[in-house]
């Protein structure tokens, strides 16, 4: 009887003793661990995402307008809208030229900031945002001024979009200038008669319809 309850206890103890040493084996494991480290999944989404939003930041082009105001100064500064000159430059008071195109509105903003501060003011805050395509129709139309540029037009749809000529205007003389001052003449009769082209206007070129002598 005695041999048999010492078995019966030896049974016992090795069992407890292998429970025991299965629970501490346990606590090895990644799932138990009081520092977890999160799983690498191998998605690299996150990144290509971040690289996606990056590529697609719209960059300044030549001939866009870029508006840019000034605040966080004791006098207040005028806003500035200027479009990019053929050259890729803007011209800011104080610090002159600056090249624009090709950069985005934040990394533009930082550099006209940095050209300011601290050389010309303690404190300034500079936001710069990409304005209105524009381009200007002067002289003798009805509603002379600048106008939204929507998309691809012509120096016949814009003299028609600034309301038509007036009853002094020179069909055979009008001027389309470029941004980089480049004069291309233009003769409307001409052209709406089918034996002249229709020059493309770009933002920010001028087109000027000069007044007939008689």
């Amino acid at each position: 009887m005695k041999l048999f309850v010492r078995e019966i206890f030896s049974v016992t103890a090795l069992a407890a003793s292998l429970l025991f040493t299965g629970c501490a084996s346990s606590s090895d494991d990644p799932l138990f661990s009081e520092n977890p480290t999160a799983p690498d999944t191998g998605d690299s989404s996150a990144a290509n995402n971040s690289s996606s939003t990056y590529a697609n930041v719209a960059h300044f082009h030549v001939g866009e307008t870029v508006s840019i105001t000034f605040s966080g100064t004791a006098d207040p500064i005028e806003p500035h809208d200027e479009p990019i000159k053929e050259n890729g430059d803007i011209q800011l008071p104080l610090i002159g030229n600056i090249h624009a195109a090709g950069k985005s509105a934040g990394e533009l903003q930082n550099e006209i900031h940095d050209l300011y501060v601290p050389k010309y003011y303690v404190r300034l805050t500079v936001t710069v945002k990409p304005g209105d395509l524009i381009y200007y129709v002067t002289g003798e139309v009805k509603q002379p001024g600048r106008e939204i540029y929507i998309g691809e037009t012509t120096v016949s749809k814009a003299v028609t979009s600034a309301g038509g000529f007036t009853d002094f205007a020179n069909h055979g003389k009008v001027w389309l200038i470029r941004v980089n001052g480049q004069r291309i003449k233009v003769n409307l009769d001409k052209v709406m008669g089918g034996s002249a082209p229709d020059p493309s206007v770009y933002p920010g070129d001028q087109i000027e319809v000069t007044r007939r002598i008689w």
